[in-house]
């Protein structure tokens, strides 16, 4: 399934050189061609039958400044749903141009894609019944649950081997089968990150009986993934985000996306760290 938006630019935009070969085949094509995870809410996901979230809202007003700095005046943005498996597969083959998902940048992914500045900072969390203990040693000897083939599960097994805990893990595919075993008792704690727990918490029909640690277990820098050894490609897409950042459109994507969440010390600095415009 494709979604197809178009994002109208200024005319009096100055080209730049697009030598790289993602630069110019969307110069040739006038379309840019997005990936974005279904089922990462409140960052990525699909609603309406439409890309949703923080990291779509930001693709959508970064596609019309990479236009701009081709020269183009129109360019139509493609919205292509990917998901946890085949997602930097996408990006390495070609098959989409930039990944606006929930993505942690690692040194392992980055032996296959690249990545851009960071647009956003999340954590490792963990979701438990109110009345579970208030440590994770209260866990040992537990059945937790973590989604497979993500960074909290990396970290997961990491600090239960850290703390030295002993504790069941039960992997799911997706994050509201994970959800829904905690609030059947299946399992005493689910792990995944902060802002998606955030959201699953809120929108549950057992909220009163569900709660979140205070605090994250990791810290985890989300950029938008990229084919490797484009640098043209990614200095596009970094000079538009440091516009995006400086002009305040970051932080009303934030707004827009995470509305009962206020940006904590780790979303502010990435603010004040982003490239400076020249």
């Amino acid at each position: 399934m494709r979604f197809i938006l178009s994002a109208v630019i200024a005319l009096l935009a100055l080209p730049v050189a697009a030598g790289a070969q993602t630069l110019d085949r969307i110069k040739s094509t006038g379309e840019i061609r997005l990936g974005f995870r279904t089922d990462a809410a409140p960052l990525s996901y699909q609603a309406d039958n439409r890309p949703q979230g923080y990291t779509p809202i930001v693709c959508f007003a970064l596609a019309p400044l990479i236009g701009e700095q081709l020269g183009l005046t129109d360019i139509n943005v493609i919205f292509e749903p990917v998901d946890t498996k085949n997602r930097f597969e996408k990006v390495a083959n070609g098959e989409i141009d930039l990944l606006c998902g929930a993505s942690t940048i690692t040194l392992a992914r980055r032996e296959i894609v690249d990545f851009s500045e960071p647009v956003y900072v999340d954590g490792t969390a963990v979701a438990l019944r109110r009345d579970a203990p208030e440590t994770l040693s209260g866990l040992s000897g537990q059945k937790i649950g973590v989604r497979s083939g993500t960074t909290t599960a990396e970290a997961l097994e990491n600090t239960l081997s850290r703390e030295g805990l002993e504790a069941q893990i039960v992997s799911f595919s997706n994050h509201p089968d994970g959800m829904t075993a905690l609030e059947n008792d299946e399992i005493q704690a689910y792990f995944a990150d902060q802002s998606i727990l955030m959201d699953m918490v809120l929108n549950s029909e057992n909220q009163d009986k569900l709660k979140i640690f205070e605090g994250i277990l990791t810290v985890e820098k989300h950029g938008l993934a990229m084919a490797r050894g484009d640098s043209d490609f990614r200095l596009a897409v970094d000079r538009a985000l440091s516009e995006l950042y400086a002009n305040g459109s970051m932080a009303q994507a934030f707004r827009q996306a995470i509305p009962d969440a206020e940006p904590g010390a780790a979303i502010e600095a990435m603010y004040l760290l982003a490239p400076t415009l020249p």
